[in-house]
């Protein structure tokens, strides 16, 4: 399976990152930075909240109801559509708005650019990802694997991600690849610290009435 955020990057392509930028007014060059600042804290906070137990199970079930048609119906998402806020805060929760200031900060974007922004993409990394179970007959198991490396392998090309290392952090403990490794092999280290937000599996479920 290719890797999660080049895959989405590929879906969107020139012609979606366009249009993305013009509907925020921003530069297609400019777009693309804040795009691979952007894909990885909307995958990191997926991964650090799919760490309930049950919570690939639920989220292999909403993943059902979601396909990469998405990325052709690109003008409803920069028109304020899908459920792109719903998804932002149960993911990042109380987080989101130090995802966006960092963002903000790391990309040199005005903040409102990433508010509206975030909400466009979350739908799109849902759909590809949606598209890439079925097509590699994915289980649970296998998701929460897939989430776990891509986050992993993000952290290793960019250590810290510009500073949303720490915010994304699940369990509070200043190391996300403990709960990157939790998230791989099915375990719950979040939810042993006390600190867990819940699974994102179970967020996707209440999204579509399940």
């Amino acid at each position: 399976m290719a890797g999660l955020l080049d895959g989405v990057m590929e879906q969107l392509g020139s012609t979606g990152t366009d249009q993305i930028a013009n509907s925020l007014g921003v530069d297609a060059d400019a777009m693309g930075g804040l795009l691979s600042a952007a894909l990885p804290a909307i995958v990191g906070g997926m991964a650090n909240n799919a760490q309930k137990p049950d919570g690939a199970a639920s989220l292999a079930a909403a993943l059902d109801q979601h396909d990469d048609s998405v990325f052709g119906n690109l003008g409803s998402l920069v028109g304020g559509g899908g459920d792109g806020d719903k998804i932002l805060g149960h993911v990042l929760g109380q987080r989101r708005g130090a995802v966006e200031q960092q963002l903000a900060g790391t990309t040199g974007m005005d903040v409102s650019v990433v508010t509206k922004l975030l909400p466009m993409l979350a739908p799109l990394v849902m759909g590809y990802l949606s598209s890439q179970k079925k097509a590699e007959n994915l289980d649970e198991k296998n998701l929460g694997a897939v989430l776990g490396a891509e986050r992993k392998a993000v952290e290793a090309k960019q250590p810290g991600l510009g500073g949303l290392a720490s915010i994304l952090d699940a369990d509070n403990d200043g190391d996300i690849m403990d709960d990157v490794m939790d998230l791989a092999t099915g375990g719950s280290g979040a939810a042993a610290g006390g600190k867990s937000k819940g699974g994102l599996g179970g967020l996707l479920g209440k999204i579509l009435g399940r």
